[in-house]
């Protein structure tokens, strides 16, 4: 995977450029200290993980990732938790907190790299399948398997026609593997395989014996 750090302390970077080295999948290509410096370089580069810094001078690491039409994977590095909600309300990968040792940074660098591999396999496998990591286990799934997906505390449980398969990949992480057109979110906690709904009200959806709700937010969603 090609990375690039953003900080305004030299120190951060020079330690983010230590770790990386000794991550083998991790090319870490450039590091800006200067976060528009970096935009711009964003603009003619195409990279899968920005290290980033929240606490920054000019504009935040919130804001720059705002800012981004379409970011890569972001890893925040920061000395200050009170943003860790928002962090990952932005689908950030993970949120290190400074400063952090070699291993805390290995396990962030891995949970990119699963989902690296599960957006490639995406494409790869032209929405036929996935592959979801279960246990220690990558298992494939067959699309058409699926009746509903459901977030269930650090889980996300998929539920096929004959198993139930649970892993910690989140829901929205699934919600941008699977195909738009054929699974659709119903809820913050729910995603639905669209062929599977035998019915469906203005709150509820069901699927077999199954009742799903319809989240306030989602009630205006399309499902045939």
């Amino acid at each position: 995977m090609i990375a690039i750090a953003i900080d305004d302390e030299p120190i951060a970077l020079d330690i983010i450029k230590s770790h990386a080295s000794k991550v083998p999948f991790i090319t870490l290509q450039e590091t800006f200290t200067d976060a528009f410096a970096a935009i711009t370089y964003l603009q003619h580069h195409k990279i899968d993980l920005i290290f980033l810094d929240i606490k920054m001078p000019d504009i935040s690491g919130i804001d720059f990732l705002k800012s981004l039409s379409k970011p890569p994977m972001v890893v925040f590095t920061t000395a200050y938790t009170e943003h860790a909600v928002q962090s990952f309300e932005l689908d950030a990968v993970d949120y290190l907190l400074k400063p952090f040792s070699l291993s805390r940074f290995l396990k962030a660098c891995n949970k990119a790299h699963e989902l690296f591999n599960l957006r490639s396999e995406k494409q790869e496998a032209k929405a036929n399948h996935i592959f979801i990591k279960d246990g220690y286990e990558q298992v494939k799934v067959e699309l058409d398997e699926i009746l509903y997906i459901e977030a269930s505390g650090n889980y996300t449980q998929i539920q096929l026609k004959n198993k139930l398969l649970s892993s910690r990949i989140t829901i929205n992480d699934l919600a941008d593997l699977l195909p738009k057109t054929d699974f659709i979110r119903c809820h913050r906690a729910f995603i639905v395989a669209k062929n599977k709904i035998s019915r469906f009200d203005r709150s509820q959806i069901w699927i077999d014996e199954k009742v799903i709700p319809i989240g306030a937010t989602y009630s205006g969603i399309q499902l045939n």
